[in-house]
């Protein structure tokens, strides 16, 4: 079986009924990695997959509001956004500033600003649920691919949570 929509085009489930789409899509200078996925395709509305469109079309006013999540959980010593920014302090030293697009004289900050958008991972059977339904990926140094934020997303594009991947 598939689905049919405008924006994704025919997405074939595989033999277990699970479906997967992926794209790179240009985000200012960077590419972001763009993957939809569900276990079971009975499991995904045309609804999700609206959402999940408006997500990738709109990744720009997502990654800002990810950012300011970010920036928001700096106050908590205890955040994991915290945590992640004093790491990469301490892992990198003098050699952060090499990563750094802005420096402001405040060093989280500008390490959150900083952090590329690596990925998105949609999971369109969670539409209108409780658990994320789209997690974006950042890196301060994308070949460090174990130092990431994951900033999850509810299904109305709202901040759920940021977590380390840890």
């Amino acid at each position: 079986m598939a689905i049919e929509h405008d924006f994704f085009g025919l997405l074939e489930s595989g033999p277990d009924g699970s479906i997967f789409w992926s794209e790179n899509v240009e985000f200012g200078d960077q590419t972001v990695t763009v993957d939809l996925t569900a276990p079971d395709q009975d499991d995904v509305s045309q609804a999700a997959l609206d959402v999940a469109a408006a997500m990738v079309s709109s990744i720009e006013a997502i990654d800002l509001a990810a950012r300011n999540a970010m920036v928001s959980e700096l106050d908590d010593r205890a955040s994991e956004v915290t945590e992640y920014t004093l790491q990469q302090q301490e892992a990198l030293g003098d050699a952060i500033e090499e990563l750094l697009v802005d420096i402001s004289g405040d060093t989280p900050i500008d390490i959150i600003r900083s952090l590329q958008l690596m990925s998105m991972t949609i999971l369109a059977d969670e539409h209108g649920g409780a658990d994320p339904f789209a997690v974006l990926e950042y890196a301060l140094d994308p070949d460090a691919t174990d130092d990431v934020l994951l900033v999850n997303l509810s299904s109305e594009g709202e901040v759920q949570s940021v977590t380390s991947a840890d």
